[in-house]
């Protein structure tokens, strides 16, 4: 368990704390710049699921990332996480790498991804994703679809796979506040696999250069439902209302 809570605290303090008391730099670094953002919410909800069993410990969460002027990218995520199922799991690591861009003068962008979630603490739960989004403004609204297959078994449970489709809409009002959404399906396939619908609506605003959001966030998933039907499972699928505080750098 120490070593479990000592990973969790590196990775948030490499994802974050090396610029947390600097200006961001104007100086390139093959071809790129340096960002990074920490972030502290009542709950950390990943696809209507509750990774911190319900807020039972804090939702911290920081990421390192270099950016090519060509819109090539790669860093490192990190955050506090929790299953019920595993209580030696107290952080989520995610290095990625991806390539975002337009397609010539369509007006439409695309995002590709490769995400590496591992589990410290924790063995055989390691997965890889690939995130596809393409997105196009239609008037004041922009909307993004995103297809996410896994690459491998997803936490590495013998013949399950999943693949996530998600809209997410956002638009900006002229006083700044920005309503987004997100309406998505998780599919699982493999025996004894159920996939769940989830989705969530919310606010956020800029504050002298702190993110406010306000979020609320649910899912289908009931007492019927094969892998999360449980009393556990439907503690971190239950509804709920998300405060977060981010500061980019």
């Amino acid at each position: 368990m120490k070593k479990a809570i000592g990973f969790a605290a590196a990775a948030i303090v490499l994802s974050t704390g090396v610029i947390a008391n600097e200006q961001p730099s104007e100086q390139q670094f093959f071809g790129g710049q340096f960002s990074g953002s920490l972030k502290i919410a009542t709950d950390y909800v990943f696809r209507g699921e509750s990774e911190v069993v319900d807020g039972e410990i804090p939702a911290v969460q920081g990421t390192f990332n270099w950016t090519h002027k060509n819109g090539t990218y790669a860093g490192l995520f990190s955050s506090t996480n929790k299953f019920a199922t595993t209580p030696d799991i107290y952080a989520v690591v995610g290095p990625y790498m991806g390539k975002f861009g337009q397609f010539g003068d369509s007006g439409i962008g695309y995002n590709v991804m490769v995400f590496h979630y591992m589990y410290p603490g924790a063995e055989n739960l390691d997965y890889t994703e690939l995130w596809l989004k393409v997105n196009k403004d239609f008037g004041p609204v922009n909307l993004e679809l995103e297809i996410t297959p896994t690459l491998n078994e997803w936490f590495a449970v013998d013949g399950w796979y999943g693949v996530n489709y998600a809209l997410h809409p956002k638009t900006t009002f002229d006083n700044g506040i920005q309503l987004s959404g997100s309406i998505g399906y998780q599919g699982l396939s493999g025996h004894g696999a159920e996939g769940w619908a989830h989705w969530n609506v919310g606010i956020n605003k800029d504050f002298y250069g702190i993110n406010l959001d306000v979020r609320y966030h649910d899912s289908d998933v009931d007492s019927s439902h094969l892998v999360y039907g449980s009393a556990d499972g439907l503690k971190i699928f239950d509804q709920r209302l998300v405060f977060s505080i981010t500061k980019s750098f």
